[in-house]
């Protein structure tokens, strides 16, 4: 798992470590019962404080993303496909919101910004 953290991006790095491990969970790259690395490994290999990696682990399990087993590890939850899914519609709302923001900075109308989304749309299915 490649993990990235940003010490310019004014992000807490427990937040960045939750945002990058449900991105590959929602995308489908981690799938339910893949083991993650250990709370202890993953802060070595970060070069992080544990208390942050557990923070992060402890958000991912209260947002029902893992399961951690004491003992045995954390793990891709078996989260249903539905709950999957819901949370991929909120990321797609939260990226239109910014495409809508930009395009009102840009003074576009709803029909010119429906015409770009639909040309794009209809550019990627050929």
């Amino acid at each position: 798992m490649n993990i990235l953290i940003s010490s310019t991006s004014g992000e807490p790095i427990y937040a960045q470590i939750v945002a990058q491990i449900r991105q590959l969970i929602l995308q489908g790259e981690l799938v339910s019962g893949t083991p993650l690395p250990s709370i202890r490994l993953l802060a070595k290999e970060l070069q992080i404080s544990v208390i942050t990696t557990k923070r992060a682990y402890e958000e991912l399990e209260r947002e029902g993303l893992i399961n951690s087993i004491v003992g045995k590890g954390s793990f891709v939850s078996g989260a249903d496909q539905e709950f999957i899914k819901e949370q991929r519609l909120r990321m797609l709302e939260l990226k239109l919101k910014e495409i809508i923001d930009e395009s009102r900075m840009l003074s576009l109308n709803y029909a010119e910004l429906t015409d770009m989304l639909k040309l794009l749309y209809e550019e990627e299915q050929e």
